[in-house]
This record gives structure tokens, C-alpha cells and sequence, in this order.
């Protein structure tokens, strides 16, 4: 199973649409991510991103939905047996 997670995308590097990349802020820890797949993509917007690459734009609430899942999920591990 792959898993993909969104971020806001705070800065863009470069103007080859094959070789741009950006900040993402996931939580506010920022990674760089590759724009390759989502050349539009403009700073302020939702992408989501697997393995180091940005593969989607999503409006600001789908984000927030996406990350309202991901925290239950994880509460949801947490009561599991053998989990920290």
C-alpha cells in the first residue's frame, strides 16, 4: 500500500517544468519535493506528495480532510496492541 500525504507548498526553485522543485511545509516541517508531475503548482496551494514527489494540487479543504483522516488513523494505532 502506497501512501501519499498532503502539504502546503511555500517555495518554488527553478523554471524547467522537469526539474522545479519547492518547499512543502508538512506541519510545519519542510521538505523539498519534486514538481516534476504538477508543473502548475504555485506557492500557497495543496499538493500531495509520495516518495519525494508532489503527484497532486488539492483546495485547502480537501487538505484539511486528508489530514483529519490521517490523524484518526493514527489515534486508532495508538490503542494497539504493541504500539508505544
Amino acid at each position: 500500500m502506497c501512501l501519499a500525504v498532503p502539504g502546503q507548498l511555500v517555495s518554488v526553485t527553478g523554471d524547467d517544468p522537469l526539474m522545479r522543485t519547492g518547499k512543502v511545509s508538512f506541519g510545519g516541517i519542510l521538505k523539498e519535493v519534486h514538481l516534476a508531475c504538477v508543473p502548475e503548482a504555485k506557492v500557497g496551494e495543496y499538493v500531495i506528495v509520495h516518495a519525494g514527489l508532489a503527484i497532486g494540487i488539492l483546495d485547502e479543504e480537501e487538505a484539511a480532510r486528508t489530514l483529519q483522516y490521517l490523524q484518526q488513523i493514527e489515534a486508532l494505532g495508538e490503542g494497539a496492541p504493541g504500539s508505544p
